[in-house]
């Protein structure tokens, strides 16, 4: 009996101790330690988990992070996306060489982070409460001198405090990568990311091709992102300076739980921000691009402007033509359209400002952040290749200098978000504008005169007829 009894007890304190495993409390990990596949490290504040997870309808192994009080698992990085292992041997742990890896029981490798510059005699890894997975000296506690971080290798999901975009310095290029699909983390077909190409816009693409264009970046948001304003949830910014140009968003409410996701279903992509509600136990997204079919990368061409709120949703801008008129009407408008009228740099040419437009792509522009507008309307005018130029900043009325050298592309309808463009045009044009206007003048101030003759008309026959009328019953009564 006394046998039985302390077997007993020898199973309930294995049963415990086993189970007590399962789970690496730490936050952080030494040389000396290892976290195998069935044991999970947790962030400083317990908001996010780090372990070994399969999605579903597989087998495949991966080591990612995902939130720990969230019932519906959602995972927001993956270490070996390329390269799961097939079964449950893996293992976490700080390699030889100061990096951290992942190994099989066969000692196997199937990823590490072999990108840490600097190698440390006192490694330790740190899972932040951010969501940062960070390698630094163990003498060291400064942010700058990690030695690798999550945060610099992002999967499809930007998560607030994350930077997408370039540091110059080191050459790296941080950007999204959306998943295969729902349940494999292997790399897409899309990405998205800060573009170098021309001032500061980002882009999704569909392996190189060009998929959706955000509009550079006026001082207040991207230019094509009317839905990206101040508010209350989250706060965000663009950093461009001579080490490194990034956007980041950062949480008003740390309460708030909040991601940025690019999505890939069949042969389209989606940058998604979602919040979770705890309410009803759910992600709802608070915004989806591409919008519409105005969000799909130049649908329209050159010189030509997309509306969504019109079914044709392509037309060329006042003073030019499509390039093809049978494929324009046929709703093909990806030739654009070209100028009714060319410019030569000639005497007399000049601008004709068009409003409420996200303004063209960037790509080979020129951007002088000091100049005012009148400043930026004599340099274009003044050099033949400018086609268009705009304040760079819309903040306090407009500043800066933006000109265009080649053809503009991607324009889109904003009314209640968009900018001034100032087109270069012909002579004749600005001429023919002049003369419509002129006409538009001469249209209003005859009808405003005839509007107020017979409003004169009207009161002076009114006053007669009560003149009349009131004599009238003066006789009568006498």
């Amino acid at each position: 009996m006394v046998a039985l009894y302390s077997l007993m007890i020898y199973f309930f304190i294995l049963t415990v101790f086993s189970q007590s495993i399962i789970i690496v409390v730490a936050y952080n990990l030494t040389a000396s330690q290892s976290i195998i596949d069935g044991q999970t490290m947790i962030s400083q504040g317990g908001t996010f988990e780090l372990g070994f997870f399969s999605p579903s309808n597989t087998k495949n192994r991966y080591l990612g992070i995902w939130y720990k009080k969230i019932p519906v698992q959602t995972v927001v990085w993956v270490a070996n996306r390329d390269l799961p292992l097939n079964d449950t041997s893996g293992v976490l742990k700080l390699g030889s060489t100061g990096n951290l890896v992942i190994v099989n029981q066969g000692e196997s490798f199937f990823w590490s982070s072999s990108n840490s510059s600097v190698a440390s005699a006192e490694p330790v890894l740190e899972f932040l409460e951010s969501g940062n997975l960070v390698l630094r000296d163990m003498r060291s506690v400064d942010s700058g001198s990690y030695l690798w971080q999550s945060f610099d290798y992002p999967g499809d999901t930007l998560l607030p405090g994350m930077k997408l975009g370039w540091n110059f310095k080191t050459g790296m290029n941080r950007y999204l990568s959306s998943w295969e699909n729902f349940d494999d983390p292997t790399r897409g077909s899309f990405t998205y990311g800060m573009d170098l190409t021309g001032y500061l816009e980002s882009y999704i693409r569909n392996g190189s091709n060009k998929y959706y264009r955000s509009g550079s970046w006026n001082g207040l948001r991207f230019a094509g992102a009317p839905d990206l304003k101040p508010n209350p949830i989250f706060t965000y910014e663009v950093v461009h300076n001579a080490d490194e140009i990034y956007y980041m968003y950062q949480l008003v409410n740390k309460s708030i739980i909040l991601r940025l996701v690019l999505t890939q279903t069949s042969t389209e992509g989606h940058l998604q921000r979602f919040t979770w509600v705890e309410r009803t136990n759910s992600w709802v997204f608070l915004v989806s691009i591409p919008r519409d079919r105005c969000d799909d990368y130049a649908i329209c061409g050159a010189y030509s402007t997309c509306d969504a709120t019109n079914v044709a949703v392509c037309q060329c801008l006042k003073g030019f033509k499509p390039k093809s008129p049978q494929d324009w009407t046929g709703t093909d408008w990806s030739e654009g359209c070209e100028r009714e009228e060319s410019v030569n740099c000639t005497k007399g040419e000049g601008f004709i400002k068009f409003t409420g437009l996200r303004p063209p792509e960037t790509t080979g522009s020129w951007v002088n952040a000091s100049m005012n507008l009148e400043e930026c309307r004599v340099k274009c005018l003044n050099n033949c290749s400018c086609m268009a130029y705009a304040n760079s900043d819309v903040r306090g009325g407009g500043n800066g200098c933006i000109m265009w050298f080649t053809d503009l592309i991607d324009i889109r309808q904003l009314n209640d978000a968009g900018q001034d463009i100032y087109i270069r045009m012909a002579a004749s044009e600005l001429d023919s504008k002049a003369n419509s206007r002129m006409k538009e003048r001469v249209i209003i101030i005859v009808c405003t005169s005839f509007a107020i003759g017979v409003i004169v008309f009207c009161l002076g026959s009114w006053y007669i007829w009560k003149k009349r009328s009131s004599k009238g019953m003066a006789l009568s009564s006498s």
